[in-house]
């Protein structure tokens, strides 16, 4: 399990002055810091500096930068791990759709033959799964 973060704008754990140190990855406005509560191995958030709401708020600026460092991180994932086969990469944006933390970010969660039902988004969500 990764770090357990606290503090920050209005408690909000990613604003916390320690996401910095959590950091895999950075790319201008946005960071890579990895999932507390991962769904497989190398589970990462891609997160925003500022401090908004989900992704239908980040600035063209913060989306720019989070493909690129989705980019990055694909390429290196897949040349250090020949297991992974695929990526979920998905932002929950609101509470109804299974945001739980209301800071901008974007799972990036590589994908291997070997994971439980094929590796897909259903379940990932918590308390969602009869969907």
């Amino acid at each position: 399990m990764g770090p357990k973060r606290t503090g920050g704008q209005g408690g909000c754990p990613f604003c916390c002055e320690a996401i910095l140190a959590d950091a895999v990855e950075t790319c201008g406005t946005v960071l890579a810091v990895p999932d507390a509560a991962p769904v497989c191995r190398g589970h990462l958030l891609i997160i925003t500096r500022r401090h908004t709401a989900d992704f239908f708020t980040m600035s063209a600026e913060e989306r720019d930068d989070c493909l690129k460092l989705l980019d990055l991180l694909r390429r290196r994932a897949m040349r250090e791990d020949p297991t992974i086969t695929g990526f979920n990469i998905g932002a929950n944006c609101g509470a109804s759709a299974g945001q739980r933390i209301m800071h901008a970010h974007i799972h990036f969660i590589p994908r291997r033959n070997s994971d439980p039902s094929g590796g897909g988004v259903k379940g990932v969500i918590r308390n969602k799964m009869t969907y």
